[in-house]
């Protein structure tokens, strides 16, 4: 080991080494090392430099300690605790410069890579303003991710819906067992294919999927406004919500589930049952796809206002007078 600047100290430890435990001839290893005996035999009585001892001595107690503390120590706190409990003033450059001869380094702590943070790239203001009226269909969009239990299994299938808030008619629908950003984005591509030319104000929660850039630049190439619910003010998405509350209350009432095929076909049963066959008051009794095809034939929509809740409205004048 060598832990001062003599030249050929490693050829002239490996002759001491094997001379005296092996026997092997001085002459005969000089003459294959490439060196003279004479260089030898003065290295081999030389005066050791003072430096040099203090680095043998520095040594042992970086072995010594390495040991003791169960190679935690790297070098910054092995040079603070050798000069702590040897009274020494060693530098951390002498200490490293050692250790990485010895080959000593800390097992833990290893340096991280840095990731970049998956933080929202892109959050947009709530510009629906909780107001759910259309005048016509395409005009305004929601969407959300809800999920359900699998029976049996313990997993999950997760739903992500886009609903049109002129006739509430489900415009597209996709399952999948991972809430991901592939979920979201086959359901607004689904939506595209039935509704090429539709530029609607789409609007979602603050999910990570819709604030992504790849998402945002599919709302671009269709030229849709984005909006946002706040944090924390689910009922920014009031007719979605609405929309999980009716699947998941109606739904098991009409289907037999058993595990996740059938739930599967449950949820893709049960929307087209909600669009073709469920009426709806508001509508005079039609059913969302009846209004939407009759909305779609005709240069002036019929209007369908939303009926005034009397709670919120005695909530308001309560509260907000």
């Amino acid at each position: 080991m060598r832990l001062g600047k003599q030249r050929h100290e490693a050829k002239y430890i490996a002759i001491k080494h094997f001379h005296e435990e092996k026997g092997w001839s001085i002459k005969w290893m000089c003459k294959k090392l490439n060196i003279s005996r004479a260089a030898y035999y003065k290295w081999l009585h030389r005066e050791i430099p003072e430096q040099e001892l203090e680095n043998q001595k520095l040594a042992e107690l970086i072995e010594e300690y390495d040991e003791r503390f169960g190679h935690i120590l790297g070098y910054r706190r092995m040079t603070s605790w050798i000069n702590h409990f040897n009274h020494t003033n060693y530098s951390k450059k002498r200490v490293h410069r050692i250790m990485k001869i010895l080959n000593i380094h800390s097992v833990i702590r290893k340096k991280k890579k840095k990731y970049i943070s998956s933080s929202p790239e892109t959050i947009t203001d709530n510009k629906l303003h909780r107001d759910f009226y259309a005048s016509k269909p395409n005009q305004k969009w929601v969407t959300d991710v809800t999920e359900f239990k699998v029976p049996g299994e313990k997993k999950k299938l997760y739903l992500s819906v886009i609903l049109d808030l002129y006739d509430r008619y489900p415009v597209s629908f996709a399952m999948s067992l991972r809430n991901d950003n592939n979920l979201v984005f086959k359901t607004f591509e689904r939506a595209i294919d039935s509704n090429p030319d539709a530029k609607p104000i789409f609007h979602s929660d603050r999910g990570f999927q819709y604030t992504s850039k790849a998402f945002q630049n599919k709302l671009k190439k269709q030229e849709m406004e984005q909006s946002m619910s706040r944090v924390g003010h689910c009922i920014d998405n009031g007719p979605t919500e609405g929309f999980w509350g009716i699947i998941k209350t109606e739904m098991y009432q009409l289907y037999e589930i058993r595990d996740e095929a059938s739930l599967k076909s449950a949820i893709k049963n049960y929307i087209r049952f909600y669009a073709e066959e469920r009426p709806q008051d508001r509508y005079k009794c039609k059913t969302p796809l009846e209004v939407r095809t009759e909305a779609l034939t005709t240069v002036n929509p019929k209007k369908y206002p939303i009926p005034k809740n009397k709670r919120i409205e005695k909530y308001k004048k309560k509260w907000c007078a």
